[in-house]
């Protein structure tokens, strides 16, 4: 498989419309976990390059969003960013197995990356949107919230073996809960608000 900009962007659109035929290409490069952890750090970058390009083309007159040490801090941006993704993939592992699952960590490793990588895209696009068209941007943003979940689940659901994506789905939301509450309290003890808009 070449990995020229054309058949990603093909496997990319693949993807979305099978996510499990799109995971099981992803999976068929059998990438060694050394590579898979290079990949990881790669996309946490640019998702967070991504990020702040964003807030400089959409709030840069805004002090508040600047000044936010959670948005206006890359390195700390990158940090959580790290983390939420780590954790991401420890809890697929560590629950789905839990359940009866079947996948292994390195194919759960891949797959996150991989959504990780098709979020990027949309954010990229959705950020050119809200310059030009910021109805359709705010769309794009609804739709990229639905598209999480549906890969989300779809990947689950295939590296693990599991048939039934609505238990997934169960499953994933109750687990989110627990870790969002948990990740709210480790901010909590750092000293770090999350700002909320008005």
């Amino acid at each position: 498989m070449t990995f020229d900009m054309g058949t990603v962007l093909r496997l990319v659109l693949d993807t979305i419309r099978n996510p499990r035929a799109g995971a099981d290409t992803i999976l068929a490069l059998r990438l060694e976990r050394g590579v898979l952890w290079q990949f990881l750090a790669l996309v946490i970058v640019l998702s967070v390059l991504a990020a702040q390009i964003t807030i400089l083309m959409l709030g840069g007159d805004n002090g508040d969003v600047l000044n936010s040490p959670l948005l206006g801090n890359p390195l700390l941006a990158t940090g959580i960013q790290a983390a939420l993704l780590l954790a991401l993939i420890y809890a697929i592992y560590g629950i789905g197995r839990a359940f009866g699952g079947a996948g292994a960590f390195d194919d759960i490793l891949a797959l996150v990356i991989w959504l990780q990588f098709i979020l990027l895209i949309v954010q990229m696009v959705q950020t050119f949107a809200l310059v030009a068209f910021p109805a359709l941007g705010m769309l794009i943003g609804l739709a990229s919230v639905i598209l999480f979940g549906w890969l989300l689940v779809s990947f689950v659901a295939h590296v693990h073996g599991f048939q039934s994506l609505g238990l997934v789905f169960a499953g994933i939301m109750v687990s989110a809960f627990a870790l969002i509450f948990l990740f709210s309290l480790l901010l909590a003890m750092l000293g770090i608000v999350v700002p909320v808009s008005p």
